[in-house]
């Protein structure tokens, strides 16, 4: 096998597996892991229950893979927003702003947030998968730190931080629900409205 045809081969393979972590994302986001079938995957991917093996072992594995993705991506983004020399407000802000955008300019990013909400609150999930989801901590402690930050400086309301954490993710996440339902409809929101939630006051 020519260079120019491995390198062809594999290009045909990344393709073929995102396309079905694609339809598996769906899938599981709109129907759960248990009540999703190995068919189900292959079919929406238009491929062969065998050939889908040779891809990925089980369902579980390509949840796992899915949900991991998401949490690291997740993660990295917030601890990176917090480390940037911005105000809290600013912070806060272009989280809002980048989130809002993210479901605008990418259909699946919906789909992630309800993955996420999936292996929250079901409990037949793999162990592997449980113990990623122990990683929404992080999420919730960096924007407590920016939002207790904020507070001493004076331009946050004085709310408990850590609830305004809560409100946050819980936000997003409602809008991720109300994304999925609406697909090309949806319209997000002005982020002042959610910026509103955390500014001492208007003019800031």
């Amino acid at each position: 096998m020519s260079p120019r045809n491995k390198e062809q081969n594999e290009e045909i393979k990344d393709l073929r597996r995102e396309q079905i972590r694609s339809n598996a994302l769906k899938l599981f986001a709109r129907k759960g892991l248990a009540a999703t079938k190995i068919t189900d995957i292959s079919t929406a991917s238009n491929i062969s229950q065998g050939l889908l093996y040779h891809y990925y072992k089980s369902k579980e594995e390509i949840f796992v893979e899915l949900l991991r993705d998401a949490y690291d991506k997740m993660i990295a983004a917030v601890l990176a927003l917090e480390s940037l020399p911005l105000s809290p407000l600013e912070k806060i802000k272009m989280a809002i702003e980048k989130l809002l955008q993210g479901f605008d300019e990418n259909k699946d990013t919906a789909y992630y947030y309800l993955l996420i909400n999936q292996a929250s609150i079901f409990e037949a999930i793999p162990d592997e998968a449980k113990e990623i989801v122990k990683g929404r901590f992080l999420l919730y402690d960096a924007i407590t730190r920016i939002v207790t930050a904020g507070q001493k400086d004076g331009t946050f309301k004085n709310y408990d931080a850590k609830g305004m954490a809560v409100v946050f993710w819980t936000s997003i996440n409602g809008l991720a629900i109300y994304k999925a339902v609406q697909g090309e409809n949806f319209k997000a929101p002005d982020a002042n409205i959610l910026f509103g939630m955390f500014c001492e006051r208007e003019d800031k």
